[in-house]
């Protein structure tokens, strides 16, 4: 059995959209699921009491270059994984680093071995791996790892889209192995997901699947999106790729989207989303409501008494008027992206469970196409 195991409870027959369980370490997470984006081991600006209570959040993502930076994986494994460290009780998924790493261009030097690249913070010198960045999770205790790959950025040449995709299936392969030896002399448990790249180029995208999946891994990834292709493009990558990941294991679609794409990528065949446009996009001033976007600073809020969201269940919603969160914003409080994340977080969520009802009761098109109908007049 999968380190990881999937659950599919109600699939759309109209639509690729599933509604399934998660089954990890650290309990059973509902999907399709969104993750918030905890960088460094926090989501800016909230509490773990306030995902986990509050907000419900079942998964959060952490980043793998930022925390092996700083504190460092060895720290993090004395003081008992990152569970511990952060004091979440629930599923964490790491990303591999790559994607910073790559991030850094002038900065970095790829080669089959791996990436060098320099620190950010202080210029030093480092080497990632397939196989180191799967020891780096694992001293986190990272109920799912991912793959180090080459995420190239927009746009870039067939050829080396082409080149580019058959080092990560090469990465994919050694990291694979390295964790397998890994987890056998272990007694905790954990899942690595390898990563699907191709840039936007679909016969790439179908063929770095079709290699990736003779791995038989405990789920699969679509990397290289939102990297500045147009949102049409994005979702035909994840078109021609989801129909080819087997059906039982779980599908990630990293670094997506905005609220209005959600339900884009869930009748695709996705179960896992996360994205940092929630939470900064609150500290931003930009709120997603059930009912259109508010830019707080407007002048029109400054004497509105209404709730930022009347059919929005969280703290803020309950308890603050849209002309309170203005003056905050203004006045530069931290209080104000407390609550806005706070927020933005509990749309996202919300609107992942809405999608989720919708699958087990059998009206998921009828969902999608109400959803499409409020995205072109929103």
């Amino acid at each position: 059995m999968p380190q990881v195991h999937f659950e599919i409870e109600r699939e759309c027959p109209e639509t690729g959209a599933r509604a399934g369980l998660l089954h990890t370490p650290h309990g059973a997470i509902e999907t399709p699921v969104f993750m918030p984006v905890g960088t460094q081991a926090t989501v800016k600006g909230l509490s773990q009491r306030d995902l986990a209570e509050d907000l419900g959040a079942g998964i959060i993502l952490a980043n793998t270059y930022h925390l092996y930076l700083r504190p460092g994986h060895e720290l993090i494994r004395r003081m008992g994984g990152l569970h511990k460290f952060m004091s979440w009780p629930r599923a964490i998924l790491t990303d591999s680093g790559g994607f910073q790493v790559f991030s850094l261009s002038g900065l970095r030097k790829i080669a089959e071995e791996g990436v060098t690249f320099r620190s950010h913070l202080n210029g030093d010198a480092h080497l990632f791996t397939p196989e180191s960045t799967v020891d780096v999770q694992l001293a986190f205790g990272s109920d799912i790892l991912m793959a180090l790959d080459e995420c190239p950025e927009y746009p870039v040449s067939e050829a080396y889209a082409k080149q580019s995709l058959d080092r990560t299936v090469r990465w994919a392969g050694k990291a694979h192995a390295h964790y397998l030896k890994r987890i056998a002399q272990m007694e905790t448990r954990h899942a690595l997901f390898p990563i699907v790249q191709g840039s936007m180029f679909p016969a790439l995208r179908r063929e770095c699947a079709r290699r990736l999946i003779e791995f038989d891994a405990d789920g699969y990834a679509i990397g290289g999106l939102s990297v500045g292709e147009p949102r049409p493009v994005s979702l035909e990558m994840v078109d021609v790729t989801t129909p080819l990941l087997p059906r039982e294991r779980p599908r990630y679609a990293m670094g997506v989207g905005m609220p209005d794409e959600l339900p884009e990528y869930v009748a695709r065949g996705v179960d896992m989303m996360d994205c940092v446009l929630p939470s900064r996009n609150a500290r931003n001033g930009y709120l997603f409501t059930s009912r259109g976007r508010v830019i707080i600073k407007h002048a029109e809020y400054k004497e509105s008494a209404e709730p930022l969201d009347p059919d929005c269940p969280c703290y803020t919603c309950r308890n603050y008027s849209r002309a309170y969160l203005r003056h905050l914003f203004q006045a530069g409080e931290i209080l104000y992206s407390s609550l806005a994340t706070r927020h933005n977080i509990q749309r996202y969520l919300d609107i992942m469970r809405g999608m989720r009802r919708a699958i087990l009761d059998g009206r998921f098109s009828e969902y999608l196409r109400d959803a499409r109908t409020a995205a072109r007049e929103g």
